[in-house]
């Protein structure tokens, strides 16, 4: 695990800064760093990726992200589409820790809602529009990360 991690982030080094002689030598031990470090923040077996459906759970994110932005753009430039500003709390069924943060993380990259805290074990989402059905989109995303990472919700 930690040598796969090693190997991951010695590829992102590359990817970005080159295969030099020099940038390698920087980037192993850059690399060797990103693991150690890695290891300490998100330690062996907190999570388990399924690798085989992440394909279809990224195509999926892909296209929400590309229909919210659109929706999103088009209340931006139409004074005749209001906003409904206001306040989701949406239940998340992983437990608090790696699976949940992760959760957090992937749903504030949807546009149209911000993650903005907690608020009696729910999370509380700020929303562009709240007649939109976003707890259900919500849940949708949750079902999604659940087969990838294979935690149970609670």
């Amino acid at each position: 695990m930690s040598l796969g991690r090693g190997i991951g982030f010695l590829a992102l080094w590359v990817v970005l800064i080159g295969a030099g002689a020099e940038d390698l030598v920087v980037g192993v031990v850059a690399a060797a760093l990103a693991s150690w470090t890695s290891l300490r923040l998100l330690p062996r077996g907190a999570l388990r990726i399924r690798w085989a459906p992440l394909p279809g759970v990224k195509l999926r994110f892909l296209w929400q992200s590309v229909r919210a932005g659109i929706d999103v753009a088009r209340r931006a430039f139409s004074p005749a589409l209001p906003l409904k500003l206001g306040f989701i709390r949406y239940h998340v069924g992983f437990p608090p820790g790696p699976a949940r943060n992760v959760f957090v993380s992937l749903t504030s990259l949807l546009p149209g809602t911000v993650p903005i805290g907690e608020q009696d074990g729910a999370v509380v989402y700020h929303c562009l529009d709240t007649d939109q059905p976003v707890a259900e989109e919500l849940a949708a995303e949750e079902a999604d990360l659940q087969v990838v990472i294979g935690e149970s919700r609670g």
